[in-house]
């Protein structure tokens, strides 16, 4: 029957290779974003693995499907869609996602939080791309790998060596003026050094307050919050604090 042929055709042995192609990209491009991934993830960085891995892949995705032109829609490709270049719809679609990623992403201080999410949106928006052009088999297979990425990595990243972070904001009372290195110096006691260019010092008053974003030397190093939190309270230059942990 010709529907029939022309569903088979999705789905031919060349079409395979094809797609069998893109998934081999596809793990290639996930491994090397795990990578500069957890390069961010271990200085303390908002992005993580998942972020990077998630944004590398797709963007794979989207490059290596564009080589393919003559294996688009079970390769049924006609003139009208070569004048057409079709190419410009997939960039139309990035652009959008793109903004719609950007609006689940919050920053709160020193926390951002929605960056997985928005990697994952715009990710789910180059499966659809995949799927619109007939590469069902690669786009199940980057469906698989972004869901194994989100579910699975955070796993991964508590097995492999990292280093903590904590956001912390300090006012100091009245008249009361913090010296840098003393303030290094303590953290260094308690295991953390304090990441350079984090910190942010603004004065209200005749208080200043002082934020910045302290590492821990190793996973195993760094006092707990609850720690932290009943020596700043003990302090007697201090007004108030917060702490929070600094994470995506």
């Amino acid at each position: 029957m010709p529907a029939l042929d022309f569903l088979q055709a999705y789905w031919s042995h060349s079409e395979l290779a094809t797609n069998a192609v893109i998934l081999l990209n596809l793990l290639g491009a996930l491994a090397l974003g795990l990578l500069v991934g957890y390069e961010r993830s271990y200085h303390g960085r908002a992005a993580g693995m998942r972020t990077y891995g998630l944004v590398c892949m797709a963007s794979a995705a989207l490059t290596v499907i564009g080589g393919y032109p003559a294996h688009w829609f079970g390769g049924h490709v006609s003139q009208y869609l070569i004048s057409s270049d079709p190419t410009r719809i997939v960039q139309g679609i990035v652009t959008g996602i793109g903004f719609l990623g950007a609006g689940v992403i919050m920053r709160e201080g020193f926390n951002i939080s929605g960056l997985t999410t928005a990697a994952s949106i715009w990710a789910s928006s180059v499966i659809g791309v995949m799927v619109g052009v007939g590469f069902y088999a690669g786009a199940m297979g980057l469906a698989l790998l972004s869901a194994g990425s989100m579910i699975y990595l955070t796993r991964l990243e508590a097995w492999l060596p990292s280093r903590h972070a904590i956001a912390i904001t300090m006012c100091f009372k009245p008249g009361y003026r913090p010296q840098e290195q003393a303030l290094r110096t303590m953290a260094a006691q308690r295991g953390y050094e304090i990441a350079s260019g984090s910190m942010m010092i603004s004065s209200s008053g005749g208080m200043q307050e002082w934020r910045f974003v302290a590492i821990a030397f190793s996973k195993r190093s760094g006092a707990p919050m609850s720690v932290l939190s009943a020596e700043l309270a003990e302090f007697d230059g201090i007004h108030s604090f917060q702490l929070t942990h600094a994470r995506n």
